[in-house]
């Protein structure tokens, strides 16, 4: 199973039992097809970068999930058509696999010492 990230942003008007209610159907929406649910954080309301749709503002939610790999295309076809849902995204989490060697640190070569000149006494 691959481990996945979705965040959504949901639209303002949306009474609060009905986001409540959306953001259950996504979580069983998830487990009724195989994942499971890690963790959710309902970021709250916040300010839009741009506004899409006229709309300034959006409710951000963060879902972190494990799943098989068809279940994020059935997700996203299910964000797409919610009419309360402006803006998703979902990607896949890559894990840092500890067991590969750190490349050791090169350095320049050192530059060859200058030889000494040792003068000698000249023979009378």
């Amino acid at each position: 199973m691959n481990k996945y990230e979705v965040v959504y942003i949901i639209d303002p008007a949306v009474e609060e039992e009905a986001r409540k209610e959306l953001i259950a159907k996504f979580n069983a929406l998830i487990t009724d097809n195989g994942g499971s649910v890690d963790k959710v954080e309902e970021w709250g309301k916040r300010r839009l970068a741009y506004a899409i749709d006229y709309k300034t503002e959006g409710y951000y939610v963060l879902v972190n999930f494990q799943a098989e790999s068809e279940l994020p295309k059935e997700l996203e076809r299910n964000l797409q058509i919610s009419d309360s849902i402006i803006r998703y995204q979902v990607i896949r989490l890559l894990e840092k696999k500890a067991s590969v060697k750190p490349r050791p640190v090169r350095t320049a070569p050192a530059a060859p010492a200058a030889e000494a000149v040792v003068e000698t006494p000249a023979a009378e």
